[in-house]
């Protein structure tokens, strides 16, 4: 087998990875709701608290700019900098399992948050060595379109080998497995109310209301429940209750009017609305 199918297998391996890693980091970095959430992932541990964002949306950026970098340019700054991120990154996990057997790696966000094994290591040796060859033999990204058999080969090997040593795959195939009740599963309030203001029951009521946003909203169950103040067309104050269903491609949404002062009785509309 040639070296330079091989240097083009690797490229084809390292270049993704690159992408997925930067792109879970950002998204981990953003969605940081949790406090001391990067606490426990491996870029979080390195650095005081205040940082931790920061180094996290430096990892993801410095992880884009290689990947770009490898496909378009065969220059030996950036594939050599790739060597270098992968062994820093290597020696990192070695410590981190060493010093703080209890923190994730971080490699691909939270979906890397178990506590960093012999596997985690050995794929950061193998990315490692994948570098190594992308940098003695530069290919680019041109080299990817026409791959000769090889090349698929080679690719199909490290593939396996990378899926085996990424304990990640198991994590989700366990989610997969065992998906936890409609009523245990934490769903943003601003999700839910994405889904109804682009339902047809918004639409058929939102010119009763006179807030755009709502004036209370609570949680029962599957459901959210978001109460807007409205004027009925009698001329009496109303509140208007929109119930978003929180799981499925197309949840039902119900809506009650309730006229105040017991001036009027409830009018609900239970129509199914998937946000159209």
């Amino acid at each position: 087998m040639e070296l330079e199918s091989l240097a083009t297998a690797a490229l084809a391996l390292v270049v993704p990875l690159l992408i997925l890693g930067g792109v879970a980091k950002a998204a981990t970095a953003g969605s940081d709701a949790e406090p001391g959430a990067l606490a426990r992932l491996g870029p979080g541990v390195l650095v005081p608290e205040r940082w931790r964002t920061p180094m996290m949306i430096f990892c993801a950026v410095v992880e884009g700019v290689l990947a770009a970098s490898l496909l378009l340019t065969s220059s030996p700054l950036p594939r050599w900098g790739t060597v270098t991120f992968f062994s820093v990154a290597t020696y990192v996990l070695w410590e981190l399992r060493r010093r703080r057997p209890d923190v994730g790696c971080g490699c691909f966000g939270e979906a890397s948050g178990s506590p960093v094994g012999l596997r985690s290591i050995g794929r950061a040796a193998v990315l490692t060595g994948a570098a190594v060859l992308v940098a003695l033999v530069p290919v680019t990204g041109s080299d990817l379109l026409s791959p000769s058999w090889d090349t698929v080969t080679a690719f199909g090997a490290g593939l396996v080998l990378l899926a085996i040593l990424s304990p990640e795959m198991e994590e989700g195939l366990a989610r997969v497995r065992y998906r936890a009740p409609c009523e245990q599963r934490s769903i943003a309030a601003p999700k839910a109310l994405a889904r109804l203001r682009s339902s047809g029951e918004w639409r058929s009521h939102q010119g009763m209301l006179v807030a755009e946003e709502p004036s209370d909203s609570w949680r029962e169950l599957c459901w959210r429940f978001f109460v807007y103040p409205a004027r009925a067309a009698s001329g009496a104050g109303a509140d208007v209750v929109f119930a978003v269903y929180l799981t499925g491609r197309r949840p039902p949404i119900r809506v009650a009017v309730v006229e105040q002062e017991g001036t009027g009785p409830i009018r609900e509309s239970i129509g199914v609305s998937a946000g159209h």
